[in-house]
């Protein structure tokens, strides 16, 4: 029997010190079915190098990543990216994982954030930090209501219920591509929930872990990168109304 097969895809910009780690940590498969898990395989794992300038790319190769190169800095290019390659992967993949590559999350959770695509049938997971465990200053308060304000304008104007914007999550290829995204920066994770529920996919949350990333914050690290993040987020939720 042909097991599931998955993709991971990270987009990564200046995180020699961590993407590694991640790499190494991504759980290749589950082979023994259980209630809560079915068997699926590993079948790739996607670096996207977004203009890195320093030994971010060969970290990831060194800890057995495909590694892509994406020139034009912004996260949802580098996401998108990882989406044209894998979509032409032969055998096709069945479920794509986003995954950043600071280290703050927990890459062996992936098991739990895959399983409901997997046994119960939904089109996307988002792993919920605010379900989950916190490591104190984790997250900026800034990111905190960040958070907190776009789940709850999804809610009103989209009607779907969500807790966080996280950038772990998990969605079949096909649901995936139905989306069409198109947000090139900070809008990429609120843009495929919005859609997702503009198209009736079926979507749930799972808990996740969460802790102080290795290095420096490029958006939420500098007043610029939290403004213009949240300027983003918001405008891509009225952009779509």
């Amino acid at each position: 029997m042909t097991l599931p097969r998955v993709v991971v895809i990270i987009p990564a910009f200046n995180e020699e010190n961590s993407v590694g780690n991640v790499v190494r940590e991504i759980p290749r498969g589950v082979s023994q079915s259980t209630p809560a898990e079915r068997p699926w395989q590993l079948q790739e794992v996607i670096v996207v190098n977004n203009n890195s300038n320093d030994q971010t790319p060969v970290e990831a190769a060194r800890a057995g990543a495909t590694v892509l190169s994406e020139p034009a800095q912004g996260y949802g290019r580098a996401c998108l990216r990882g989406i044209a390659y894998a979509r032409n992967l032969e055998p096709k993949p069945d479920v794509v994982v986003f995954l950043d590559a600071d280290y703050s999350d927990y890459p062996a959770e992936m098991r739990q954030v895959i399983a409901p695509i997997l046994t119960e049938g939904y089109d996307m997971v988002i792993g919920s930090r605010a379900l989950g465990n916190r490591q104190r200053g984790s997250m900026t308060p800034q990111q905190v209501f960040g958070n907190w304000l776009a789940t709850n304008l999804l809610r009103l104007f989209y009607g779907v219920r969500y807790t966080d914007l996280g950038p772990f999550r998990a969605i079949r290829l096909e649901s995936l591509l139905a989306l069409d995204m198109r947000d090139n920066t900070y809008g990429w994770t609120v843009e495929m929930q919005l859609k997702a529920a503009k198209q009736g996919m079926r979507t749930t949350e799972v808990a996740v872990n969460y802790r102080k990333r290795i290095g420096f914050s490029k958006i939420s690290g500098t007043v610029k990168g939290t403004v213009l993040a949240g300027y983003k987020i918001l405008a891509t939720i009225f952009k779509y109304l």
